[in-house]
């Protein structure tokens, strides 16, 4: 068996993280979590900040006891704030997990295209993300520097 993986996406709405979260789950043999999938299948949104709150700290255990099993989990989160991921990151280490970390760093124009894309669909034509959304948390987002990469581990080499 190969040592467990913690694989984090980071990135705003729009950025493709849950499109590389299945195909990283795909490669790695890992369990994909994905928050979003969770909220519309429990008939929830991601405008609901309780329950929001309660799966991503739910799947989070579940990624936790994935990594007990020696098994590898793709969390497909979003992960705006540095404190979020070191903190992960640390406790999958105790865990004797691998965690690799995936920004995803898109122009916001490319990223607004995808959104409006994504809000002319269901479930989001019904719960759309709004441009003065995006401009918000482009305010908060706390996008990983070259010295935060660096503390996480490189991906397998793929031979």
């Amino acid at each position: 068996m190969s040592e467990p993986r913690l694989i984090l996406t980071c990135g705003l709405p729009g950025a493709g993280k849950t499109m590389l979260a299945s195909q990283l789950a795909a490669d790695r043999n890992a369990v994909r979590l994905t928050k979003d999938e969770w909220l519309w299948a429990l008939g929830s949104t991601p405008w609901d900040t309780p329950t929001r709150e309660r799966v991503e700290r739910e799947l989070w255990h579940l990624a936790q006891e994935i990594l007990r099993l020696g098994l590898s989990v793709v969390l497909d989160f979003g992960l705006w704030a540095r404190v979020e991921r070191d903190e992960m990151r640390s406790a999958a280490h105790r865990l004797g997990a691998s965690v690799e970390l995936h920004y995803l760093d898109v122009p916001t124009d490319e990223l607004w295209r995808r959104i409006e894309a994504r809000n002319s669909k269901p479930p989001w034509d019904r719960y759309p993300i709004r441009r003065a959304d995006l401009d918000a948390w482009l305010r908060t987002f706390q996008a990983p520097d070259a010295a935060e990469l660096a503390l996480f581990d490189p991906p397998p080499d793929p031979s």
